[in-house]
């Protein structure tokens, strides 16, 4: 019987996307029951669990650093959904939707996951091990992007309030689609080995140790079921997003809150990978994709929403706040001082981990 359960259980990456697109299918269009909406909600998250399950499987075929590439433009490709479905349906009342989203990733991956992977990592083997060439190269792009996409729009002068001007948004996507096309090409060609995992001892590692890569068939097969569960995923989104943002309104917290809520979405099980990879002492894999979910949020999600906004109505708000303002540039010193010897201690990780609390205690009470 016992047996009987664990195989049922192996099968749920294949099966909850299936059901989830079937319940998506009667779903669609219709005002939704509480208990249906939550109904949602679960498949929901079995699907993006599902998703990022197919794509570390994927991932585990091509090698690193593909895998965190493959695995980050999977999620990425969930979240730039979820905003502009949501954006779509709600016009101008969420036009600062795609700010608030990417922000609350920025902060998540670089200063949640980025923390949590060093502090497990350090305090597994005292010190976490990284290369400082590869993980600075990323880290430089990211804080690139989060300054011209988000920093930016709030001082511009060519459209009121902090967005950019129709010229100014093409600028800020195409330098976002060849920033991130250059990082691609550096991290899978040119200098794939500065984003390789090191151990503690400094020995670059360039094949997993830990278990053979599945056939080509079994990639592929997760590679199709990705897809389905990426359909399913965006498709449930827009069933259970009325509820979350009255769920937010009732609450009487402030909507950029329904950012964070979908960043914390998307990013949940990636988060999970990247502290599993620190604990089998792949520090680096970790943080290829904390900075990589980075980049691939700003670098995908602004062009998407950029072309988005053709027939969308209402504004498009990219500028932040003084107060977030100050959380970039914190995020952006602390990171490169951290960065910069490429070994941590369990201190880099607290105090990376103490700022994504800030900016959560700030998300609530602004």
């Amino acid at each position: 019987m016992i047996r009987l359960v664990r195989a049922r259980a192996a099968h749920w990456p294949t099966t909850v996307p299936v059901f989830a697109v079937v319940l998506l299918v009667f779903a669609w269009g219709r005002d939704l029951p509480g208990p249906v909406v939550a109904l949602l909600a679960c498949f929901l998250a079995g699907a993006v669990l599902a998703a990022v399950h197919h794509a570390e499987v994927v991932a585990h075929r091509v090698g690193e650093p593909f895998g965190s590439l493959v695995l980050a433009v999977a999620v990425t490709i969930i979240e730039v959904a979820l905003i502009v479905t949501l954006m779509a349906d709600a016009g101008d009342k969420n036009s600062s939707l795609a700010r608030d989203t990417v922000f609350a990733a920025v902060m998540i991956t670089c200063n949640g996951i980025v923390g949590l992977s060093l502090l497990v990592g350090s305090l597994k083997r005292k010190v976490a091990v990284f290369n400082a060439e590869g993980t600075g190269a990323a880290f430089a792009t990211v804080a690139t992007l989060a300054g011209l996409s988000l920093a930016l729009p709030t001082f511009t002068t060519s459209a009121q309030g902090p967005e950019f001007s129709p010229a100014q948004l093409i600028f800020a996507a195409f330098a976002a689609v060849v920033l991130y096309g250059l990082f691609v090409m550096t991290q899978t060609w040119r200098h794939r080995d500065y984003f390789l995992p090191m151990t503690t001892q400094g020995k670059v590692i360039d094949v997993e140790e830990h278990a053979d890569p599945p056939s080509k068939r079994t990639a592929l097969i997760s590679l199709c079921l990705l897809a389905v569960s990426l359909v399913a995923v965006v498709g449930l989104a827009k069933g259970v997003s009325p509820t979350i943002e009255s769920g937010v309104a009732a609450a009487g917290l402030p909507a950029s809150v329904v950012g964070v809520v979908i960043a914390l979405l998307v990013l949940l099980p990636e988060s999970i990978a990247a502290v599993r990879a620190a604990r089998r002492d792949r520090v680096q894999t970790s943080l290829n994709l904390a900075l990589g979910s980075a980049m691939a949020s700003i670098g995908l999600t602004i062009p998407a929403v950029a072309v988005a906004s053709v027939w969308m109505e209402g504004p498009l708000l990219l500028g932040l706040g003084a107060s977030h303002m100050v959380l970039l540039a914190l995020t952006v010193a602390v990171g490169t001082l951290t960065i910069v010897p490429g070994r941590a201690t369990p201190l880099q990780g607290g105090v990376h981990l103490a700022l994504l609390a800030a900016y959560m205690v700030l998300a609530v009470s602004p």
